[in-house]
């Protein structure tokens, strides 16, 4: 999926302003789906449709339905500050690592992979270190996830009050992050644009049509998060955790072999598929609408 560049007389704060606004739009639909995936992926016992209901709506699997379905809104707060600064980050970046690249590493590209395939190892790699990169954002996805599967871990606490006191516990699983961001984004950006140019032969991206947009941004998010889906149920397990409590990934991936199986990696995993691709495609046109309209006044 080709990030959103606008026009070239757009200005930083209009790319900003777009895709900022696209990454609050997504995060209000698409939050609860975010909410179920991940309490499937802590969940350590066998689900069946008897215990589904509990693990989903947790303290409210009895209440009405309309408060089992706000009851999949926690820590709406930090999911806001995260998808929104993940969005800016994620669409502004790529294309600046992929000018780098450019810049600097063509020739070694190319002579590698050939002139199109190096285009697409570009795109691909390019991808890959804005997802690395993503690790500064870390503090608030902790703490989105801590509130969606387990609130306890505040005690009643505020955000000022936590970073206080947890400081580089915002940080645990920094290290599974990068590993599963790596490549996650690079089949991302990469299976994106081989769609486009193999597939709908587009060899300008940013020419692309909506259509065109569409099939290779559900091609490069599905291969994106099933890619990176392991390394994500590991590091959702290691972050969800109380935070006095250190949680070391080998052990983790020791006990959900040993208890689980292995297809337990994948928990969570037909959720995120779902709504994978009108989430992206959302987000996507939508940037790509606002970027231009937020152009014409700043």
């Amino acid at each position: 999926m080709s990030p959103p560049t606008g026009k070239g007389n757009d200005s930083g704060t209009a790319r900003v302003l777009g895709s900022g606004t696209s990454g609050v739009a997504e995060l209000l639909i698409f939050h609860p789906v975010d909410t179920v995936a991940k309490r499937l992926m802590s969940n350590k016992a066998k689900v069946s449709l008897a215990t589904l209901n509990p693990i989903l709506f947790r303290d409210h699997a009895t209440a009405s339905l309309g408060k089992k379905f706000f009851s999949l809104f926690p820590g709406l707060g930090y999911a806001a500050g995260y998808k929104v600064a993940q969005r800016v980050y994620k669409f502004g970046g790529q294309p600046y690592f992929n000018d780098l690249i450019n810049q600097h590493f063509r020739d070694q590209f190319t002579n590698a992979f050939g002139e199109r395939k190096g285009k697409l190892m570009m795109q691909a790699t390019a991808g890959s270190l804005t997802g690395i990169g993503e690790v500064v954002l870390l503090p608030l996805d902790v703490l989105k996830i801590k509130r969606q599967v387990n609130p306890d871990a505040f005690r009643g606490r505020g955000i000022i009050r936590i970073i206080a006191e947890e400081k580089s516990a915002l940080y645990r699983g920094w290290g599974w992050t990068m590993a599963r961001n790596a490549p996650g984004s690079f089949a991302l950006f990469g299976a994106s644009a081989v769609t486009k140019d193999y597939v709908l032969g587009v060899t300008d991206y940013s020419k692309a049509t909506w259509t065109q947009n569409f099939i290779a941004s559900i091609a490069g998010a599905v291969t994106s998060i099933t890619v990176a889906a392991p390394l994500d149920t590991v590091k959702t397990r290691i972050q969800n955790a109380n935070f006095e409590s250190k949680v070391h990934g080998v052990v983790v991936i020791k006990d959900l072999i040993k208890n689980e199986g292995i297809s337990a990696f994948f928990k969570g995993l037909t959720p995120k598929i779902i709504v994978v691709g009108p989430k992206l495609v959302f987000s996507y046109t939508l940037a790509q609408s606002l970027i231009p309209l937020f152009g014409q006044y700043v």
